[in-house]
């Protein structure tokens, strides 16, 4: 490829990256140290890339080899992060990342395809590193960052804060894995501290969940754990009790700490078949990423009042492609029945629209686990609870509707 087209590493921070992978690494590493898993890229655009995009992607993962987690993200981590075992720590001292776990084409069209295989603890930490990747890259090779000002974004962002914080949101970025840039997310955060030491009203600003940019503005890292790890644990002992087993290891792990569940893996019936008031206890809440969320809500408060539970009591996170607009009126609706809290992503990293700039559509889910190196593969998948919608090969996703009794 033309050198010319060689680029400046994308990431350079270790801790660049959600809490929830490190949060699920420590996890895996306690309870399935052996395991191993699949991944693969998703565009739901099916987008047509610029040749030689593979390339470049390829040589930001190999920049990824040079990443070290620092004493300072350490000391850091410790401070804020206090549910973490002291030994997870030593791990990350330790961690390298390697290219050979990671394969990346481009057919003739310009389509492009990624995948991950390796043990689960090391390929954990590729995900979201690896998304933003792909997607700060194309905004630079299709010239959209060239059409940004960050200072104009800076201030957009504020007056979206100043709304949200106002109208009395508890609100966190979730936007490092589809943000148009680091930069991009570094204006929205300054906006955001900005906005909430000038914003005298009842919402919040509780952090990032990029802990990078926490560490950075001394803010909370936010965040548990992703649909990946109920769907690998369904892989090696299939989805009926997926949702159980990730509940049990999850509080084995963390002792009742990092207590908000991801319950839509597989919908909410299966995991409400999982869901007994032991667990309903132990977590403080839950977090609705599908579906329509007002429903999800009454679903929620009724399994709770089941177990005598009153739902006040609870937290629910909303990160379900909010913007300021939804956000705003699903806290009205929501009306003090929980602990409401939001987590936006893309609305707040990638907000361009007014440049013709639009934001990627890309995720990379696990499709396939096993307990260790010697078992077979076992596929796997992640449903919703937006009908027909999944993630994985069409013959799993049939196959774990049957054994889950779903019927759409």
């Amino acid at each position: 490829m033309n050198s010319e087209l060689s680029m400046n590493p994308i990431i350079t921070h270790f801790t660049d990256d959600d809490l929830y992978k490190f949060s699920m690494c420590c996890a895996i590493l306690n309870c399935y140290p052996r395991a191993m898993v699949r991944y693969r890229f998703v565009d739901r655009n099916n987008t047509v890339y610029p040749k030689g995009f593979a390339e470049l992607v390829r040589e930001q993962v190999k920049y990824l080899e040079d990443l070290r987690f620092t004493d300072e993200e350490q000391a850091y981590m410790e401070h804020h992060c206090k549910y973490i075992p002291t030994w997870f720590y030593t791990y990350l001292k330790g961690f390298r990342y390697s290219a050979d776990w990671v394969t990346v084409e481009q057919d003739a069209e310009g389509h492009l395809s990624i995948a991950f295989e390796g043990y689960w603890h090391q390929t954990v930490l590729l995900e979201v590193k690896v998304l933003a990747i792909v997607s700060e890259l194309f905004h630079i090779v299709n010239g959209d960052i060239d059409k940004v000002d960050y200072e104009a974004y800076y201030r957009k962002s504020y007056d979206k804060a100043v709304r949200m914080l106002e109208g009395g949101l508890k609100v966190a970025d979730f936007g490092c894995r589809r943000r148009l840039s680091h930069d991009a997310e570094d204006a929205t955060m300054r906006a955001f501290i900005d906005a909430s030491k000038a914003v005298k009203g009842p919402g919040v600003f509780t952090g990032s969940s990029t802990v990078w940019f926490a560490m950075k503005y001394n803010v909370t890292p936010i965040g548990t754990m992703a649909h990946e790890f109920i769907s690998s644990i369904a892989g090696m002992y299939g989805p009926q009790e997926a949702n159980h087993i990730a509940m049990d290891m999850w509080q084995k792990t963390f002792i009742g700490s990092l207590g908000i569940f991801l319950y839509d893996t597989f919908g909410f019936k299966a995991f409400a078949d999982n869901f007994s008031e032991h667990f309903a206890r132990v977590f403080s809440g839950l977090r609705v990423d599908s579906g329509d969320n007002l429903k999800q809500l009454e679903k929620i408060c009724e399994k709770y009042r089941e177990f005598g539970i009153d739902p006040t009591s609870k937290q629910v996170v909303f990160s379900n492609a909010l913007d300021t607009d939804r956000a705003l009126a699903l806290h009205k609706a929501v009306a003090g029945r929980v602990q409401d809290s939001y987590g936006i992503g893309t609305h707040l990293t990638c907000d361009f629209g007014e440049l013709g700039i639009q934001p990627m559509n890309i995720v990379i889910k696990l499709v396939a686990s096993k307990i260790t190196e010697k078992r077979e593969w076992s596929p796997t998948c992640k449903m919703s609870e937006d009908k027909g919608k999944f993630t994985g090969d069409k013959e799993t996703f049939e196959i774990f509707k049957t054994l889950l009794h779903i019927s759409h």
